[in-house]
């Protein structure tokens, strides 16, 4: 048999044991297995070589298994340390040092214990909770991206928590379908990462009915998903914007949202698109009428939350005007990177905020 035989050989039969192995010990049994025999080894080498081995060594299988554990083994794991802390303490000669240690290493393993307990609600490891966490918000962001437009069409959106995470209450949903382009800003109540959860889901479901329902129906879907939730902050503010890609023609729909702006290239002026229709989540059986108008070549379509214009010693209507104003200052005809340039320079630090920004070209 060839030297490359035997290493595809070697190979097949060791990816066959790992299998095997993983299929007999599950790989939190093994981590766990791992955790427990460094553990007996470290209080061995510290009962062994005392004056070389110190006592804070036991914090290493600590914290790891903080981070590796499942809840339903995290707890029985530190009191298995702290054990070994106990019998190992004797072998010591007693000082303040030694005291102050066995007390801080004591208190530690108190706080993992109780960040297990908090941790048994969600029935995963440290590692694995933020795995998922980022996963949801990896989500959220894809689907606020804005899908493939036609070359003579240029679309961003661009998102600011305030707390400075991209879990935040301000979101934007983005489909295409057919030769329309469906997006929806919405603003849910509260901000940061107290909003962020409930964000989370309601970007899941707006996102499947944009795509899913007639542009005239989206809205009043989106405010039964809401009253159906039974939320304590149950509601949401919202713009609709269905653009037809051939022609420019398009349909707004508001949610107690601030009105869009349109930008006419001709003569370089904005128009405050202003429309009607109640808060999601608060009256049921609400009807949102459409405002309709046509983006000509060179137009500019501005849909943003009220973290852009609004604050606590300034009107709405002023901060639109300064919104307006300073999109003129910064872009000055170059829309690419438009929305985050207006996002830096007037999004809020004390409120989330969104923008999109439409462009035929």
């Amino acid at each position: 048999m060839s030297s490359s035989a035997e290493r595809r050989t070697n190979t097949g039969a060791g990816t066959r044991f790992s299998g095997a192995l993983g299929r007999v010990v599950p790989r939190g049994s093994r981590m766990l297995t791992a955790l427990v025999v460094s553990t007996v080894v470290i209080g061995l080498a510290i009962w062994r070589f005392d004056m070389v081995v110190p006592l804070v060594m036991l914090l290493v299988p600590l914290v790891v298994s903080s981070l590796v554990l499942g809840p339903r083994q995290l707890p029985w794991f530190v009191v298995f340390v702290l054990l070994v802390l106990a019998v190992t303490v004797p072998t010591q000669e007693i000082s303040v040092r030694t005291a102050v240690a066995v007390v801080v290493m004591f208190a530690l393993g108190f706080l993992v214990l109780l960040s297990s307990f908090r941790r048994s609600r969600l029935g995963v490891a440290g590692l694995q909770g933020e795995q998922m966490f980022v996963d949801l918000r990896d989500r959220i962001l894809r689907q606020g991206g804005i899908p493939a437009l036609p070359p003579d069409w240029y679309a961003t959106a661009e998102l600011r928590s305030a707390g400075g995470t991209p879990f935040a209450g301000d979101f934007v949903v983005a489909s295409r379908v057919g030769d329309r382009l469906e997006v929806a800003v919405v603003d849910v109540s509260g901000k940061g990462q107290g909003a962020g959860t409930r964000a989370l889901l309601l970007s899941g479901a707006l996102g499947g009915l944009l795509s899913a329902l007639p542009p005239s129906e989206f809205l009043p879907a989106a405010n039964t998903f809401l009253l159906r939730q039974d939320w304590d902050e149950g509601f949401a503010t919202a713009i609709h914007l269905s653009l037809d890609l051939r022609n420019g023609t398009y349909d707004l729909r508001s949610a107690g949202h601030p009105p869009a702006a349109l930008r006419h290239a001709g003569s370089g002026r904005w128009e405050v698109v202003e429309t009607e229709g109640p808060v999601l989540g608060l009256i049921d059986g609400a009807v949102y009428t459409a405002t309709s108008g046509q983006m000509r070549s060179g137009d500019a379509l501005l849909l943003y939350t009220d973290g852009m214009v609004e604050s606590r010693n300034r009107d709405i209507s002023l901060g639109i005007d300064k919104m307006l104003g300073q999109f003129e200052r910064l872009l000055r005809g170059e829309f690419e990177g438009g929305a985050v340039r207006l996002v830096e320079a007037l999004g809020s630090r004390n409120d989330d905020a969104a923008l999109l920004l439409v462009h035929r070209r």
